[in-house]
């Protein structure tokens, strides 16, 4: 019995292409809802606004076509976005903001006791 794996590398690479896409949607959508809160606060406000606004004109479906529309254009934002980030051959990895996304921690300094400059250098009493 012999297993042919003809054309795995393709299949890899797709596969790759996807995991990719799929993580960088997640990280996208991550770092909106979370850095972009206030950007999420003034465009609901405005979508409010509108479906106000709306209501006299659309009185069935001024709430469901504002919200529809600001959801379905938040959403290919960021699909576009994953996109094009996708195709440009960024991986997560290599942008240095995102450590928090494969659990790198970084500490910048190390912390200095406030006894230490007292103490460390103390060598008899």
């Amino acid at each position: 019995m012999q297993i042919t794996n003809r054309g795995s590398w393709t299949n890899s690479y797709v596969v790759g292409m996807l995991k990719s896409f799929l993580l960088w949607s997640f990280t996208l959508t991550v770092c909106f809802l979370v850095v972009g809160f206030p950007v999420v606060v003034i465009i609901m406000t405005i979508g409010a606004l509108a479906a106000l606004v709306l209501q006299s004109i659309l009185p069935a479906s001024a709430v469901l076509l504002v919200s529809g529309s600001i959801l379905g254009l938040t959403v290919l934002a960021i699909l576009l976005s994953a996109t094009a980030l996708t195709l440009k051959g960024v991986h997560p990895q290599q942008v240095s903001w995102l450590r928090w996304l494969h659990g790198e921690d970084k500490q910048i300094h190390h912390p200095v006791y406030a006894a230490c400059p007292l103490t460390c250098n103390l060598t008899n009493l």
